[in-house]
């Protein structure tokens, strides 16, 4: 089994008086992670799923008595799927209001945020952790170095989703699934999309523009509907843990492009299984946006899982002056620049270098980027 880094800071914030929930896209390993962290305590504990509709039952019943009978004696209280429960916002806030010496661990997809069925009865009574993919820092504390660095080509091509790293024959079937619909299954549950192809169309457009300033009224007018409409897929579709964004930094430099946007996938296996392309990296014309995505990604998942307040942007001016990443964390402004081949020389922009003088300056290739993913 390979560890999970969120599993320590999780289990520090055990018996405090609050519920703990995680959250993330399907497949990412939360009901590994669940039972992880109950072997990991010598207590009594009960593992409900939801999957399983006796169990649901007896949750939807927001009944004090029922609840605390359901409960019994046991310490930890772990409930998987969390998702399928109706109104499980209120049982959780019974059982932690009633229960405050009990520790509730729940976890639950995407779909608990987009049915707005817990944040509001937990306000106040809940630890929030996100879940994603194994990150390059998980693998390489499985694993090695040596051995990280050597599949750093499949990392590109095939991302790191549990199923894949554990399954590697079937990995493109599991990624075609992924990719196809079970990703953003929630988000036909749970809201009113009237063109659920629009989905598929958005997302390939977006993989396509990876590493590109991505502006909503041409990718609106690429597939033919009004701009509020890509605008609130593109909202869901993060949501949901499929992609994330990157706005512009801007401070000091009057030509600084200030409203432009990147996105970006969790997993660049997902990316390439929308574009039906898992060619290896030498055949790829596409290498530095591949390099750039699951650099970014790896970045997103490190910062997630220590817990750090980093706050992300990328860099442009009208001049055309860029930085691929900029990072603030504690006060500290860091650059860093992507390029997949090592040759490649890199320079901060004069103009950034004069605009922020206290910034660290970076150029992140193959040979040595496990020190920026650690």
């Amino acid at each position: 089994m390979i560890s999970r880094t969120l599993e320590r800071a999780i289990r520090q914030r055990f018996f405090k008086g609050k519920t703990i929930l995680i959250t993330g896209a399907r497949q990412v390993g939360k009901t590994t992670l669940l039972n992880a962290l109950a072997s990991a305590e010598n207590r009594k504990t009960l593992f409900l799923n939801c999957d399983e509709p006796e169990v649901r039952e007896r949750l939807q019943q927001a009944n004090s008595e029922r609840l605390l009978a359901l409960v019994g004696d046991a310490e930890l209280v772990l409930i998987d799927e969390a998702q399928r429960v109706r109104d499980i916002g209120i049982t959780l806030k019974l059982l932690t209001d009633k229960l405050p010496k009990r520790q509730f661990v729940v976890s639950g997809s995407s779909a608990l945020e987009l049915s707005n069925r817990i944040n509001e009865p937990l306000t106040g009574r809940k630890f929030e952790f996100q879940l994603f993919p194994l990150s390059a820092a998980e693998l390489l504390a499985h694993t090695s170095a040596l051995a990280e660095t050597m599949s750093l080509k499949e990392r590109i091509i095939y991302g790191s989703y549990p199923d894949i790293i554990n399954n590697p024959a079937d990995r493109r079937e599991l990624l075609n699934n992924l990719a196809s619909s079970y990703l953003y299954k929630d988000i036909l549950a749970f809201q009113d999309i009237r063109k659920p192809d629009l989905l598929q169309r958005l997302l390939t457009a977006l993989a396509l523009q990876v590493g590109q300033e991505a502006v909503t009224s041409e990718l609106a007018q690429l597939l033919g509907v009004d701009a509020a409409t890509v605008s609130r897929y593109i909202d869901l579709l993060e949501k949901v843990f499929v992609i994330f964004h990157l706005r512009s930094f801007s401070r000091n430099v009057r030509n600084e492009l200030k409203k432009s946007m990147k996105f970006y996938f969790y997993d660049n296996g997902v990316r390439n299984a929308l574009l039906s392309n898992f060619n290896p990296p030498e055949l790829r014309s596409d290498i530095g946006a591949l390099w750039e995505n699951y650099l970014m990604s790896e970045r997103m998942k490190r910062n997630n899982n220590l817990l750090l307040p980093a706050r992300p942007w990328f860099w442009r001016t009208t001049q055309q002056q860029e930085i691929d990443y900029i990072e603030e964390c504690d006060g500290k402004l860091s650059a860093y620049e992507f390029k997949w081949n090592p040759a490649r020389k890199a320079r901060l922009p004069l103009t950034f270098a004069k605009s922020y003088a206290g910034a660290t300056f970076s150029v992140v290739t193959s040979e040595n980027y496990l020190e920026f993913l650690q």
